[in-house]
């Protein structure tokens, strides 16, 4: 007489509970992804942002009349800042350095002139690829929004 095995002793049931199984486990393990990793691309206000960036074009405009213009250049870790045109200036600049997807990344700080008229900024790693750099003076009267790719000791031009 053939006994047959109770079914927890076979190969075949557990192999097509396992099948769905899995399949549960990784959609509980992408919704915890979803979740705790964000975007972080998307304003929450974006109409309030939309009206700023209106007023904010104001200062873009009046950069361009008085011929604002700097140089920029990146050796190592630090990144040089040169006023190559507008009224001659040694006040403080508002610097920001946004990166275009990892906001974690992004830089923003006040700088100052040393004696040959450099803004020198010490950043914690080498800037690569992609970024948008504002300048914008201390008292907010103008400012400079370009898109630049830096690259290691590549001098560009702003304005």
């Amino acid at each position: 007489m053939n006994e047959q095995q109770a079914w927890y002793k076979q190969f075949w049931p557990w192999f097509l509970i396992i099948l769905p199984l899995c399949a549960v486990i990784a959609s509980f393990t992408t919704l915890k992804i979803a979740l705790t990793n964000s975007d972080s691309l998307v304003a929450e206000d974006y109409y309030k942002e939309g009206k700023a960036i209106n007023m904010d074009l104001s200062k873009v405009k009046y950069a361009k009349h008085i011929g604002m213009n700097f140089s920029l250049e990146q050796a190592n870790n630090e990144i040089l800042l040169t006023q190559q045109g507008g009224p001659a200036s040694q006040a403080a600049l508002k610097v920001e350095f946004y990166h275009p997807t990892i906001a974690d990344r992004d830089i923003k700080l006040t700088a100052t002139a040393d004696a040959s008229n450099v803004y020198r900024i010490t950043v914690p790693a080498t800037l690569t690829g992609p970024w948008e750099v504002r300048l914008e003076s201390y008292d907010g009267k103008w400012r400079i929004h370009q898109r630049v790719e830096l690259k290691d000791h590549v001098q560009l031009w702003l304005n």
